[in-house]
């Protein structure tokens, strides 16, 4: 049936009135009770450097002490992550968050590889969600998701522009998670140069192509809080777990000597904004985008790996069965090439191993040769000098038996001479 074919039956259709209540007004209710009993799952990579401030923000979004990264050292020779799960509750609404924070980020002298730990985490989840999406027995409602589904980057508040590692980390992760950037310690710049330095993070993302999450609406219809939640990007953040006294009411800031900082003010932060965002109004938006996006590229590229291909319509051969035969074909001849390869290899290791036992064995036998001539020279010296012993013994029993002879005859003589 053609598209103009469809086009015309879907405009002859009509809406008939219901004469009675029917029920499936309650299917949004029954989605509700459904996600109530599974818990609501969210998953949040911080990347940044040490002492950012990247726990008191995250423990500042969720109103809870958070943690999560305790050691404060810049020492670290590498980039390590340390994640950690949280049972939230809010209004008999669970929420199991996993919370993702870098260690040593931006520590080292040489940061060529300093990203390398962070792609290859996040390739990781991805993968196991497709190991687990491949099995015979899956169980993809029962598996604990833990692929990334914000990243939350530090910027550092220099107020100028952004580093070539932030530039390059922004543009190699927005290709793989949705990434949100955020100027921390905003408290620490005016409000001229704030607005100057995220003028020229905006101008400087918008020149490079990097890709930032897009919190407007699928549809054509733009609302002006989205149009303001885009123009704020990047966020000027200010956490706090501390709690200030301002008009006689306790509120998370921070006190100085100027004057105290309010981190649910808008005019000081966009700490707001943020927790509106991400929480109450994108929040399941970020997970499909991860896993429609993000994770869909990831799975076509490892598929792509493997030389699966779509199926085509109309081809009868070309259906599971048959991709599934083929591949066994492929890796039956890879199996029998390295076979051979090894065979061959094995082989000639055996030659030189024989050509070097034949040289060794010859070694052998000509060392034994010449060491049985050498004791046969010593053999025939010896008994040269054992033949001379003898003759020296044979004159001496002569000489001995020559003399004791001499001697009783003077005795004799001298006997008779009386």
């Amino acid at each position: 049936m053609g598209e103009k074919e469809t086009h015309t039956i879907s405009e002859t259709l009509r809406e008939l009135p219901l004469t009675g209540h029917v029920g499936f007004d309650s299917l949004p209710y029954q989605l509700v009770k459904k996600c109530l009993l599974e818990n609501f799952s969210f998953n949040i990579l911080c990347v940044g450097e040490t002492g950012i401030g990247k726990s008191t923000l995250i423990s500042s979004l969720f109103n809870t002490e958070m943690d999560i990264s305790a050691n404060f050292s810049h020492k670290h020779s590498a980039v390590s992550l340390k994640s950690k799960k949280y049972d939230l509750k809010e209004k008999e609404v669970p929420l199991r968050l996993i919370v993702t924070e870098t260690t040593g980020y931006g520590d080292q002298i040489n940061k060529e590889n300093c990203l390398e730990s962070i792609l290859n985490f996040v390739d990781s989840q991805f993968e196991k969600y497709l190991k687990e999406e491949l099995k015979l027995n899956r169980n993809i409602a029962g598996f604990q998701d833990t692929r990334v589904h914000i990243c939350l980057y530090f910027i550092c508040p220099t107020g100028h522009t952004l580093k070539a590692c932030d530039l390059l980390a922004l543009k190699l992760l927005g290709q793989k998670v949705n990434v949100l950037p955020l100027i921390a310690k905003a408290d620490t710049m005016t409000k001229t140069e704030l607005e100057n330095f995220k003028s020229n993070i905006q101008n400087e993302l918008k020149r490079e192509k990097v890709e930032i999450f897009n919190f407007l609406s699928d549809n054509d219809t733009v609302t002006e809080q989205e149009s303001q939640i885009m123009d704020s990007i990047p966020f000027a953040v200010v956490g706090s777990m501390d709690f200030v006294v301002i008009d006689g009411k306790m509120t998370r800031g921070r006190s100085y000597p100027w004057g105290t900082v309010c981190i649910n003010n808008e005019n000081h932060s966009d700490f707001v904004t943020l927790r509106e965002t991400l929480i109450e109004m994108h929040l399941e938006d970020l997970k499909r985008y991860t896993h429609e996006k993000h994770y869909e590229n990831y799975r076509k590229q490892r598929f792509k790996q493997f030389n699966f291909q779509d199926f085509q319509r109309g081809d009868e051969q070309n259906n599971l069965l048959d991709l599934l035969i083929e591949k066994e074909e492929e890796m039956r001849q890879e199996i029998r090439a390295k076979e051979k390869e090894m065979m061959q290899t094995f082989v000639e290791k055996a030659k030189r191993t024989e050509q070097e036992l034949v040289e060794e064995e010859k070694k052998m036998r000509e060392k034994y040769s010449s060491v049985q001539q050498d004791l046969e020279k010593q053999q025939m010296a010896l008994d040269e000098e054992k033949k001379l012993l003898f003759r020296d013994i044979e004159l001496f029993q002569k000489r001995k038996i020559t003399f004791e002879s001499g001697k009783k005859g003077r005795k004799h003589e001298r006997k008779f001479s009386f």
